[in-house]
């Protein structure tokens, strides 16, 4: 495939790069510092229409290719991961679910004010005894009349506590299997019986606000389920394929920020008279740097192209997410094995990166399921 861009797709390219240069790379540190979230960020982003990319015009949406949405993943996170973290999160999981699965009245009512950055969006699958093994989902949704009552907790929810519009998960009919009885519904902040919980101090991606969902004897009506009931499982691996392409854009742009950092340092610093990016040894590691980054820049282009084609991208998907992420953290830790005892303060950006790719192997699917994945479908096809 030719992954040459339009002359548009180079015009999205140098917009979202100015804006976060401009406007997230003085404040990345702060951020980082004190957990804030940055909602006049997020206004910023949903006016230049970065809020609702891949969505029509006539849902609120920019109309953009999946393509077009990867270029505008590397570049934030070339300069914060944490805010492409967010970006990502509010596109690719409850905008895409609502756009994917929900009925013509809930995409005017949810989707249009989401993609326009009206409103924020968390989506969430995971609980404490249920991350990888979704079949162990313990929250209920008891049928009651034209009704259901929620009840139960979830973890790690991106945008758990400044979310206005919530798709989450709860098992409808026990009876059905692992799987088979899970809904999903839409929530919305305010309604009596939910509420966030604990908001989590995290490793990095500090920026992007995580924390509890709980649901007290919570009523939702049947209107707020979002598919056909016992299929939420189904809708969520959908929504987690396209999610998959969002990690991987967002590995492949925090990779690059480390690497640029380090390739800057390494022609500054000076060791014996010369600087260090004179030195073999660096020059290995730029050079691995760059063709791992490349690599995963186009197994996740592909992946992306796959989607705007129409095809099936499970297994794309998934490939560009496990190489991307697991290229992010070896890139990172390059970086500040190249900046040395520098390297490891905070007055460098490459300790950061570090820090900020790790999440890139856990969420989404964590790099083990990537491979079950990968090897399943391989298996498959032999």
């Amino acid at each position: 495939m030719d992954f040459s861009f339009s002359e548009e797709q180079q015009l999205t390219r140098q917009m979202v790069r100015e804006f976060a240069e401009s406007e997230i790379a003085p404040r990345s540190a702060h951020l980082d510092e004190t957990q804030e979230f940055p909602f006049d960020i997020f206004s910023k982003l949903a006016a230049l229409g970065l809020t609702g990319v891949t969505f029509p015009a006539e849902y609120g949406g920019s109309g953009m290719s999946m393509v077009d949405y990867t270029i505008v993943l590397e570049e934030i996170a070339r300069v914060d991961p944490g805010i492409c973290l967010s970006v990502a999160a509010h596109n690719g999981l409850p905008c895409n679910h609502i756009y994917l699965e929900g009925s013509e009245a809930q995409k005017r009512k949810y989707l249009v004010p989401l993609a326009k950055g009206e409103k924020l969006g968390t989506w969430s699958l995971t609980e404490p005894t249920a991350g990888s093994d979704a079949g162990g989902t313990r929250t209920r949704a008891e049928r009651d009349g034209d009704s259901f009552l929620l009840n139960g907790s979830k973890t790690f929810a991106t945008h758990g506590s400044v979310a206005d519009i919530a798709v989450i998960f709860a098992v409808t009919d026990p009876a059905a299997g692992k799987h088979g009885g899970i809904s999903a519904f839409i929530l919305e902040k305010g309604m009596p019986g939910f509420r966030p919980g604990k908001r989590e101090n995290k490793m990095g991606c500090r920026a992007s606000d995580t924390a509890e969902l709980v649901m007290e004897n919570c009523r939702v009506h049947e209107s707020q389920l979002l598919g056909r009931e016992g299929a939420g499982f189904r809708g969520a691996l959908r929504v987690l394929d396209s999610g998959r392409i969002g990690i991987a854009s967002m590995a492949v742009g925090t990779a690059q920020g480390a690497f640029e950092a380090a390739l800057q340092y390494s022609k500054q610093r000076r060791q014996f008279d010369k600087p260090i990016s004179e030195f073999q040894a660096i020059q290995w590691m730029l050079a691995d740097c760059a063709t791992e980054i490349q690599a995963a820049r186009l197994l996740t282009l592909r992946a992306a192209a796959l989607k705007d084609a129409g095809a099936e991208i499970n297994l794309a998907a998934s490939m560009a997410k496990l190489y991307a992420s697991e290229v992010a953290m070896r890139v990172t830790d390059k970086a500040i094995q190249i900046h040395g005892g520098y390297g490891y303060v905070k007055e460098y950006s490459v300790e950061k990166f570090h820090r900020d790719a790790k999440i890139t192997t856990i969420g989404e699917g964590t790099s083990e399921i990537q491979r079950l994945v990968i090897a399943r479908r391989i298996l498959e096809s032999a």
